[in-house]
């Protein structure tokens, strides 16, 4: 695969969190930079779906949704728009314990026909941890103009590829929405 752009959405309303999702604290340290740690191994070419000005201390490149209110998609459709590389690493920004294992086993087994590729177990399918390629841009354009916002619906009309993972590895993937999620999340780890 050519070179990849990352782009780490992190946007959204965050109302069972009810704070900047990227910024909460998990091991001392903002769930953003665990992603980031994650990311650098791989590349550096980072950039930050964001409107909000909390993440400016990071040296990243920060881009507002081109769309607003359209939840992640509106925000992939951001990054896909801004993008220079065919292929994207689509990322949300409260998955924690994503792992460079993980980010490296999804960008060797992606596939250049797959318009769209995400990790998925039994239980469970993740499309904020995927490739996207640009070209699926004027599908995704289709489907904010017509209020089709669900994620899932997306990837069914498009070619797309999914990499099973174990059912134990959706632990790495797991998107961290509440204060009750985070309080489980310590307490599983300690």
């Amino acid at each position: 695969m050519e070179t990849l752009t990352v782009f780490i959405l992190c946007g959204g309303k965050s109302t069972r969190m009810q704070s900047e999702k990227g910024l909460v604290l998990f091991q001392n340290k903002p769930f953003i930079e665990h992603i980031i740690q994650a990311i650098l191994p791989l590349t550096e070419k980072i950039k930050l779906i964001t409107a909000t000005r909390e993440y400016d201390y990071l040296p990243y490149e920060k881009i507002q949704d081109i769309v607003t209110d359209k939840g992640p998609l509106g925000g992939i459709y951001t990054a896909l728009t801004a993008s220079e590389t065919e292929f994207n690493l689509i990322l949300s920004c409260d998955i924690p314990l994503i792992s460079t294992e993980l980010l490296s086993e999804l960008i060797s087994k992606h596939t250049d026909e797959a318009g769209v590729s995400i990790f998925a177990s039994e239980s469970k399918v993740h499309p904020l941890v995927g490739i996207y390629s640009k070209k699926m841009l004027p599908v995704i354009k289709e489907a904010i103009e017509a209020e089709e916002l669900k994620m899932m619906d997306l990837i069914a009309k498009i070619p797309h590829q999914i990499i099973n993972i174990d059912k134990s590895e959706n632990f790495h993937l797991s998107n961290i929405n509440s204060i009750d999620e985070l309080n489980d999340l310590n307490i599983n780890l300690s």
